[in-house]
């Protein structure tokens, strides 16, 4: 059983150190990091997971940022999505992806992308997105989209930046 909650402060370096233990090192030299730059996680959607001793199993972030062509559109990119090694395979990643989704849209957020394995995320409704394009050098491939049922990215095209590059 695990407790959920919004990321504080004080959990920022443990969690840090957890996306360090699942990561590759040089994690923040991808792509995905320079729209993270300098720009604070949506604080509601960065949530943590305790197990019952208050050990971090998991954590989650999302990420404001803007898609830019001939229209502005806002959007959230999700990650890192982390579940420590000793507790993967139990749902826990899951759970917080679900979770955190819910809350977006309960936050009026309707776009959700994320860069990641497309079978891995197709279940929680994730697709390719096409005419979408991450900063070089993303492979187009894993540039994946979750509209809330919504359809909100239909005819959403253009490069996506940092939210106060737009």
């Amino acid at each position: 059983m695990y407790h959920l909650s919004q990321e504080t402060q004080e959990d920022w370096w443990e969690v840090e150190a957890l996306y360090d233990l699942c990561f590759a090192p040089g994690r923040e030299a991808l792509s995905s990091y320079r729209l993270r730059d300098d720009v604070p996680p949506i604080p509601d959607l960065s949530l943590v997971a305790r197990d019952a001793e208050g050990v971090l199993a998991g954590a989650i972030r999302y990420w404001p940022v803007s898609i830019v062509g001939e229209h502005i559109h806002k959007a959230l990119l999700l990650g890192p999505v982390a579940v420590h090694p000793t507790r993967q395979g139990e749902g826990l990643g899951g759970h917080l992806i679900s979770q955190s989704l819910g809350r977006a849209a309960d936050l009026g957020w309707d776009r959700v992308m994320l860069v990641g394995d497309a079978p891995y995320y197709q279940r929680f409704g994730f697709t390719r997105l096409e005419g979408v394009v991450m900063p070089p050098p993303t492979n187009p491939d894993r540039v994946l989209a979750y509209d809330q049922g919504s359809g909100a990215w239909t005819g959403v095209q253009g490069n996506v930046l940092r939210i106060d590059a737009s």
